[in-house]
């Protein structure tokens, strides 16, 4: 229908007439309560925000050299966080040349993947970066 036909409907339903698809050929409009369509598409995203999960990252730093108790309250920490929903970053930080015994690092970071096994799991496996290894461990859906 020709533009003037379907601007006169429009008028006549004291409604607006909104440009859908302009690219198609002849492009295609419809005729709605334009402010109406507007206001109910903030409340969907609204609605979007509030149920959406957002998810932080939480960092467990510890040294290679931790004792069993400092351990388990650190690991005690994580699990927590896992359960909230939160992923952890358990952070080993090598002192001076304790850099050269990476391996032991890898092994608290390991022991710590076993304790925390049945709320998360390794997201990115233990990596050194720099002075620092860094794993990631995500809550299980």
């Amino acid at each position: 229908m020709s533009l003037r036909d379907a601007l006169r409907m429009a008028q006549d339903k004291g409604l607006d007439l909104v440009e859908v698809a302009a690219q198609a050929r002849p492009p295609v409009c419809k005729i709605m309560d334009y402010g109406r369509y507007k206001y109910e598409q903030q409340k969907r995203d609204r609605e979007a925000r509030k149920r959406q999960k957002i998810v932080d990252i939480k960092e467990v730093k510890m040294r290679p050299t931790i004792d069993v108790h400092d351990f388990e309250v650190k690991a005690r920490n994580a699990l927590k966080f896992l359960q909230d929903g939160d992923k952890v970053k358990a952070t080993i930080m090598f002192r001076g040349r304790e850099v050269t015994h990476a391996e032991r690092g890898r092994e608290v970071l390991d022991r710590l993947a076993s304790f925390i096994k049945e709320a998360g799991i390794v997201e990115r496996p233990a990596r050194l970066e720099g002075r620092n290894m860094i794993m990631i461990i995500a809550p299980k859906q």
